[in-house]
């Protein structure tokens, strides 16, 4: 799925103008409130009329103003995900995902047994919405979107409303989603732990416009978007293959820079993860450190340095071939004299990994020699 996205709108002091076109996979909108992450979902949906717009998936056009093409929303073939589950509280977990399928095109499509199975909502098929969850009640929103066979999903900050607990259970479902379903994804949030365990492509959006788009671990890994993303939650995603399972919790993956150890994962060996590793979780040593309790210690090359508005200083480290981040103060920069070029050693406390960091990409590694030694 390509999706291309031309929109401009002004609603009182507030103007829009963006576009973007974005590959297969799941496209995460990042940005803070107001950025008008909403205002594109909705004008992809056709809940609202833009002042000029031209919006296609795979080709098909949705909307052009300049030739006066626009679909009604019943005939976008867009399923959308709101914040809230939006059930219909009358009906049964049963009736609310069928009524989704009476909007499903002519041929095949997932059964309901298939999405029950995908989301694992089949004990809750004979009860009410009253009864769910925050989670539960999510994931029957899903189920109920994907069951109208969509060409796109919208998901408009689907965890927004859910507490951790609740998130934590949710997520896993949404990376089966894009595994599985292969159904394309244009997903908004404002969190970057949800992006980064899930998104294929980020575009960055601030004030109305595109700050930034690209490969996830390439913009999270930028550090002069680190001000549009947030100083405190800036940082990198990193692929890593796991390698094995130990008996103390842990779990020993491999990735570019070296061996990483992660809280236990319910993946086998071969599986590749996505890690989300903060920069203010980094520490940067000239010489590889011992007598520490920190267990991950990958080695590296600062590829620049960049510094913020206070007394911090941003790192770029390449471990060949993926980035990382360190968020240092200047004054350890330059006691250290960093520069670009200069060979490092990047600690990481493994408890700094959050389970909630860590995410299936989607892909098994076969595992050589060179990954397992």
């Amino acid at each position: 799925m390509t999706l291309d996205i031309q929109i401009s709108h002004r609603v009182g002091d507030f103007s829009l103008s963006v576009a973007f076109s974005a590959p297969p996979g799941v496209t995460a909108l990042f940005g803070h409130s107001g950025a008008g992450k909403s205002t594109v979902v909705n004008a992809v949906a056709g809940l609202i009329r833009p002042a000029s717009a031209r919006i296609a998936v795979e080709g098909r056009v949705l909307e052009d103003t300049a030739q006066r093409i626009r679909l009604p929303p019943h005939k976008r073939r867009i399923g959308y995900v709101f914040q809230e589950g939006r059930l219909f509280p009358h009906m049964s977990v049963r009736q609310n995902l069928t009524y989704g399928a009476r909007f499903a095109p002519a041929g095949p499509g997932p059964s309901l047994d298939q999405i029950c199975d995908l989301l694992g909502i089949a004990p809750l098929l004979d009860r009410r919405p009253g009864d769910l969850s925050g989670g539960e009640k999510q994931r029957v929103a899903i189920g109920r979107a994907l069951l109208s066979r969509p060409a796109l999903l919208l998901m408009d900050e689907p965890l927004a409303a859910l507490d951790a607990a609740r998130k934590a259970e949710v997520l896993p479902y949404l990376a089966r989603i894009r595994d599985e379903t292969r159904t394309p994804i244009l997903y908004v949030s404002h969190a970057l732990d949800e992006v980064a365990q899930l998104a294929n492509t980020l575009v960055v959006m601030e004030a109305g416009t595109v700050r930034a788009i690209g490969p996830v671990e390439e913009v999270l890994s930028d550090p002069v978007l680190v001000p549009h993303l947030g100083v405190r939650g800036a940082g990198a995603v990193l692929n890593a293959t796991i390698i094995g399972h130990h008996e103390d919790g842990l779990t020993e993956v491999a990735c570019s820079g070296g061996r990483l150890f992660v809280p236990l994962r319910p993946e086998s060996p071969g599986h590749v993860l996505r890690l989300r590793i903060e920069a203010q979780d980094v520490i940067v040593a000239l010489d590889r450190p011992t007598g520490l309790s920190a267990l991950n210690i990958l080695k590296g090359r600062i590829l620049s340095l960049h510094e913020g508005s206070g007394p911090e200083q941003i790192v770029q480290i390449d471990l060949g071939g993926e980035r990382l981040l360190a968020r240092i103060t200047r004054r350890s920069a330059t006691a250290l004299a960093l520069r670009d070029g200069l060979s490092v050693h990047a600690v990481i406390k493994t408890v700094a990994v959050a389970p909630t960091d860590i995410g299936p990409s989607g892909a098994v590694a076969a595992l050589t020699d060179a990954t397992v030694v």
